[in-house]
């Protein structure tokens, strides 16, 4: 069975197997998956836009083999943009860019549950434009989790930085600011790799830089390693390939302390955003360079 979505952004998209189920015990078939990212895929591209693209596949649903796919597909329509990106070895990988909805919903007919996003644009590949600490959980409950957001968001205050929250739709929180891209990759993860040295030295009962699993304990894992050139992050409200079909949600920052990471689902979205908005609407308007909050953190570490 194909189904013909209604037109998107002037292009319609053919759904090959639209009852395929993806989702076992949900339900849940690849023309959910797609009607989802043609519901709410107006707001995801502000996120996505002019971004080099991975994409989180499940040809066999959820339970079969994970493909994560850098390159286009050679099958892909001719308006799917694609931008190539040199690779160290020799040769490019020619991701796609998300600049419209209608490319979400083709690639929801891949079997993409997820896209995943590079920190900075096509334009200055070089420059991000977001950092993000990725709050991973050892085991930990979800207050002390809570509290290692609620802890980074405190210290991006102390440094005159813009904090946004974000589920990731699994078992932890992003917790992000927006960046003028005057820095960097290397001068930006040097200093995300800082902020997460004070967080952990601060609370080193709960928070922890430690790569290797074995040593953190059941501490949560700071994790500032997605600040690098080539690394991606889940897009926002992108699905998660967990049972229940979570979405990777941007939060108020009041919302934290009822929120699971795992809260909203393909089923919450829609309506959260037609009755509530987006809480991330103004993330563009916020960014800042680092200049300054270099200065504070070098004065906070030598204090």
């Amino acid at each position: 069975m194909s189904e013909r979505t209604p037109r998107t952004a002037g292009h319609s998209v053919e759904v090959s197997k639209a009852d395929k189920v993806l989702f076992p015990e949900d339900g849940f078939t690849k023309g959910d998956i797609a009607q989802y990212y043609r519901e709410v895929g107006h707001t995801i591209v502000r996120y996505t836009r002019e971004r080099p693209l991975a994409a989180e596949r499940y040809p066999d649903g959820i339970t079969g083999q994970r493909i994560f796919q850098k390159n286009v597909s050679e099958h892909a329509p001719d308006w799917v943009r694609r931008f190539s990106v040199p690779k160290k070895e020799g040769g490019v990988t020619v991701h796609v860019v998300c600049d419209e909805p209608a490319t979400l919903v083709y690639l929801s007919d891949q079997a993409c549950l997820t896209p995943h996003v590079w920190p900075s644009r096509v334009d200055a590949l070089d420059f991000p434009d977001r950092l993000i600490f990725d709050l991973d959980p050892e085991g930990n409950d979800l207050e002390t989790l809570r509290e290692a957001a609620r802890s980074t968001r405190d210290l991006l205050d102390e440094l005159s930085l813009p904090s946004f929250v974000m589920t990731t739709g699994s078992r932890g929180f992003h917790v992000l600011t927006p960046l003028r891209r005057h820095e960097n990759f290397d001068e930006a993860r040097d200093f995300a790799g800082q902020v997460a040295a004070v967080l952990a030295e601060r609370e080193p009962a709960t928070l922890t830089v430690q790569q290797r699993k074995e040593k953190r304990g059941n501490r949560v894992f700071v994790d500032y390693l997605r600040n690098a050139y080539g690394q991606t992050a889940v897009a926002p409200y992108a699905v998660r390939a967990r049972p229940g079909a979570p979405v990777a949600t941007p939060l108020r920052w009041d919302e934290l302390a009822e929120v699971r990471p795992w809260e909203f689902t393909v089923r919450d979205i829609p309506a959260r955003l037609r009755e509530h908005g987006d809480p991330w609407s103004e993330l563009g308007n916020r960014a800042h360079s680092l200049n300054r909050a270099r200065n504070l953190l070098e004065h906070l570490r030598s204090a």
